[in-house]
């Protein structure tokens, strides 16, 4: 059994406040910068960066069907670039996707007069600007 005697004698405190300080930071310093790493490792690289008007209208609306630029209904007619090339009425440019969204077609909803113009202009350079630089999942 370890008497009281035995800790105060291990234990001498510091002869000045500076010697303290110097102890204190010692310590702290590396408890500090560890946490801020540990802090700034565990957030996801994308966090800091805000998504557009485009893609939140895309994600409260498109996603359902077009989530990571795939189509769920009509799996060949993806979002991606040689699709909308191929497939989109007009083309793979904002114009085409905008008439798209805005009147439907086929199984697609015309989201036209339910959705702002702005946020269907949004969506549609969000959707050639994620077709150009490869969606993500």
């Amino acid at each position: 059994m370890l008497s009281l005697t035995g800790v105060s004698l291990a234990f001498r405190p510091p002869a000045s406040m500076l010697e303290l300080n110097r102890a204190a930071a010692s310590v702290a310093m590396p408890v500090v910068a560890a946490g801020i790493i540990a802090a700034a490792s565990a957030m996801p690289a994308h966090a800091a960066v805000k998504p557009s008007t485009g893609e939140r209208v895309f994600q409260g609306n498109c996603a359902a069907c077009h989530a990571g630029g795939r189509n769920v209904i009509m799996p060949q007619k993806t979002l991606e670039a040689t699709a909308l090339l191929e497939y989109l009425d007009g083309g793979y440019n904002e114009e085409a996707v905008i008439k798209q969204v805005s009147n439907g077609k086929g199984a697609m909803p015309a989201f036209g007069g339910r959705l702002p113009e702005s946020d269907i202009q949004e969506v549609a350079a969000y959707v050639i600007t994620s077709a150009k630089e490869g969606w993500r999942n």
